[in-house]
């Protein structure tokens, strides 16, 4: 129940558990368009849409030494851990940067990000996320898109966390490059990340200068396009990133969306019956965080996980200790929310916590089965 790694499906249990066969073969090829039009399908675009064998962070790494330069200057939304990273990462490549910091638990106001990028025309990409995974909040990419969309500058946004729960269409919107890794809606192990590049994201690679070798964006689409990797791919997990894509593909992307909407919005109302504040002030859909008043939330993570074995996720950086996260996002069904949830009031009532017993239970089950 932690915001990843999350569940993993039957179906993607099996697969892993198959025999390895060898990269460079038709079967494994084959395997590999599968995937491929499967990622685009649910990245919501047309666009090449690359795997690398790293996490997340691989890919971060990527949407930043292959599409700038050391003399270029980003604007980076910083409202958490995630947007944090954004920073760091070009800071490691000497890219200037300029940020937008935000309140943690705030969404990054639009009008601002225009206003940033008005003053200075040397602003070449703005990085930013979907679901601020560190605060479960979600921000309005549709918004920022319709600002950088006309403009030589690129969007580039991490989906990481956010994608398959919340709404993202890469095309229709006009996000120039979007960032997802395997084990969060994908429902699969650590190991596999993504990277979408629309055609203008593409004539950014020929000016980029930054070092690179192993996330080389130009050796892997040259592969992309030969159903092919540049380098040794992951091959048990993205034959079980073939079994996930189909679940998806079956149950339709808009319908997960609606799905896992209507799931954190039972969770929302459910936490908040107890006496929970919620964190985010623009909630996600694939992962709530409420606070509480006078308990160490680390003691809940604790005893969650020692006394029922369910793993929840306390906050990072100086909200360690002061919110809980329960994600929704993948395998994660109501089923597994009213088991976390009746856990979750034991440790409760063990750490004096005083409210209504099984009154998030009751609420969860007006919510989701009105």
């Amino acid at each position: 129940m932690s915001p990843g790694p999350s569940p993993l499906a039957p179906q993607v249990r099996e697969a892993l558990g198959r025999d390895i066969i060898h990269h460079r073969t038709e079967e494994f090829r084959n395997i590999l368009a599968e995937v491929d039009e499967g990622l685009k399908y649910v990245f919501r675009t047309q666009s090449p849409v690359l795997t690398f064998a790293s996490s997340g962070t691989g890919a971060m790494e990527a949407a930043i030494s292959n599409f700038l330069s050391h003399q270029d200057k980003a604007l980076v939304v910083v409202g958490g851990k995630f947007g944090e990273r954004w920073k760091e990462i070009c800071g490691s490549f000497k890219v200037k940067t300029v940020c937008l910091d935000i309140e943690w638990g705030q969404a990054p106001c639009v009008e601002k990000i225009s206003e940033i990028l008005k003053k200075d025309s040397q602003i070449r990409a703005v990085y930013t996320t979907l679901c601020e995974t560190s605060t479960a909040t979600v921000y309005d990419i549709k918004g920022i898109a319709q600002i950088t969309k006309d403009k030589d500058i690129l969007l580039v946004v991490d989906a990481i966390s956010g994608l398959g729960q919340d709404v993202l269409e890469t095309d229709l919107w006009g996000v120039d490059v979007v960032v997802g890794g395997c084990q969060k809606g994908f429902m699969l192990p650590p190991g596999l990340s993504f990277i979408s590049l629309n055609k203008k994201a593409e004539s950014f690679l020929k000016n980029s200068d930054l070092p690179k070798y192993y996330f080389d964006i130009n050796k892997a689409l040259k592969a992309y396009h030969k159903n092919d990797t540049p380098f040794t791919p992951a091959v048990g997990l993205i034959m079980a990133l073939r079994e996930s894509l189909r679940i998806i593909r079956e149950e339709g992307i808009e319908a997960r969306w609606q799905y896992f909407a209507k799931l954190s919005e039972a969770v929302r109302k459910s936490l908040s019956s107890l006496g929970l504040k919620l964190f985010s002030k623009n909630p996600s859909s694939s992962v709530t965080a409420v606070s509480l008043e006078d308990l160490d939330t680390q003691q809940i993570v604790k005893k969650m996980r020692s006394m029922f074995g369910i793993s929840i996720a306390g906050g990072q950086s100086h909200l360690k200790g002061k919110i809980i996260r329960i994600a929704h996002m993948g395998y994660i069904n109501e089923q597994d929310i009213v088991m976390t949830l009746s856990c979750l009031e034991k440790v409760l009532i063990d750490l004096g916590y005083k409210f209504d017993k099984g009154i998030s239970l009751k609420t969860f089950q007006e919510s989701f089965y009105p």
